[in-house]
């Protein structure tokens, strides 16, 4: 149990503060990604010594799944996070007894982790939510605006609401950010 723990807590480090915390800079959510890891790994640890009723797991885990994740709003690359912290727990609690097997999906958990959220491999393309101060009847002008506000090539602009009373519209953006390195040569 003692090396799954240590396993548990390098890999949840690892995980968020190496990788998310460097690269996202919130803190609410490195503390909560720890916090649920530690959690998951001491149920899981317990229910693997304490011989229970599988009923009594099932349990443990609704109630787990009851919580809902109440903060600012989360994005998908979050809730990403969230699920690698539970399945690190789930792994190094249920695998302790194999410290190679648990420490060979450690790796590859904290490897496709790394790389997938990699500005490199995801370049320069971002999100965004923006409201407008008009309202455009035409999708070419509502592009053309985007760009010259975002000074970036908008690949996607949806409308996700309308108010023509404000005169006011809430465009979910994509967009690719120029190259600053190619744009000061």
């Amino acid at each position: 149990m003692f090396t799954g723990l240590a396993m548990d807590l390098v890999a949840i480090v690892l995980l968020a503060y190496g990788i998310y915390y460097r690269r996202h800079h919130r803190r609410d959510l490195l503390f909560a990604y720890v916090a649920l890891n530690v959690g998951i790994f001491a149920v899981v640890s317990l229910l693997l010594v304490q011989r229970v009723d599988i009923a009594v797991g099932f349990g443990l885990f609704g109630l787990l799944s009851i919580i809902r994740l109440r903060s600012s709003e989360i994005t998908q690359q979050e809730i990403a996070y969230y699920f690698v912290a539970i399945v690190l727990g789930l792994v190094n609690g249920i695998a302790a007894a194999m410290p190679l097997t648990a420490l060979t999906l450690n790796g590859v958990l904290l490897a496709v982790m790394y790389v997938a959220d990699h500005r490199g491999l995801l370049g320069r393309t971002r999100q965004q939510l923006v409201t407008l101060d008009v309202v455009h009847a035409d999708p070419e002008l509502l592009k053309a605006d985007l760009e010259s506000r975002l000074r970036a090539r908008v690949l996607q602009a949806m409308v996700t609401q309308v108010d023509y009373v404000r005169d006011v519209t809430v465009v979910d953006v994509r967009y690719v950010v120029p190259d600053m390195k190619a744009s000061v040569r």
